[in-house]
């Protein structure tokens, strides 16, 4: 079972370390045109924006004071500093607590520490892509961001009455090979006109299956390098794709449209 708090703590302090020891201007290859000063004020406020949810136990964000971005210089330390309340805030609740999220699965205080542990986690992997470092990737937490991506992320399932998913006739297994964990997709499009934003839509999309008798393709291999391919971090050269390698692609491409 992952420890999500520990998750933010732990990924969270890596990131520290590395935007604190690179250059601010560095770019971040896995973020075209943010340098590492752009991905620090990013992380710093998300973070300070679901310390607040949940410290406050916030029913909407409506409202919510925020931060004016420092100079480069002073980013790490307030870094630093949002982050530990973010820890702190999470710290003090059991996850059962309501709050506000994006999702209609959300909602909880536990969702939200999910959702900071792989968000903590993909940030870490971009800063030590700009760094030029490398660490390991926890294969545990892994397997549980590859769920999220393709339960949370990326399910259309529960679309809103204005959206359409369109088939393509293809399913995608995917299963991890060090972890357990397995999903059957169903490919499609998700398209649609926004009554709210006026936002028309036409994006690759999947939705969750139960049992398929014969997957048209599968992908399987290591939690690690699963969750970062489908986060755009990472290739695909650690995975086994047998049938069709544009169907790959096209479970890459929506969580592509899902993530960014």
């Amino acid at each position: 079972m992952v420890d999500f708090r520990a998750s933010v703590e732990s990924e969270s302090a890596r990131f520290a370390e590395l935007i604190s020891s690179t250059p601010s201007d560095a770019p971040v290859p896995s973020c075209p045109g943010w340098s590492m000063a752009d991905l620090a004020w990013h992380l710093t406020e998300v973070q300070e924006f679901w310390h607040k949810i949940v410290e406050d136990r916030r029913t909407s964000p409506d409202g919510m004071e925020r931060l004016d971005r420092p100079g480069d210089a002073e980013l790490p330390a307030l870094f630093r500093t949002e982050s530990a309340k973010l820890v702190g805030s999470l710290a003090a609740c059991d996850g059962q607590e309501p709050c506000w999220s994006w999702h209609s699965g959300g909602s909880t205080t536990g969702w939200v520490m999910r959702r900071q542990a792989h968000e903590a986690l993909i940030h870490r992997v971009d800063a030590e892509l700009g760094a030029d470092a490398r660490s390991e990737v926890d294969p545990v937490l892994a397997a549980d961001g590859v769920d999220e991506v393709l339960t949370v992320m990326l399910d259309a399932s529960d679309l809103p009455e204005w959206a359409s998913f369109e088939r393509t006739g293809q399913t995608v297994a995917v299963s991890l090979t060090d972890q357990p964990g397995s999903w059957n997709l169903e490919l499609g499009r998700f398209s649609g006109t926004s009554p709210n934003s006026g936002i028309a839509y036409d994006d690759p999309a999947v939705r969750l299956l139960g049992d398929v008798a014969a997957a048209t393709t599968r992908i399987s291999g290591p939690a690690a390098a699963m969750d970062l391919w489908l986060w755009g971090r990472g290739s695909s050269e650690a995975l086994e794709v047998e049938g069709e390698e544009v169907a790959a692609e096209f479970v890459r491409d929506a969580a592509r449209a899902a993530t960014q």
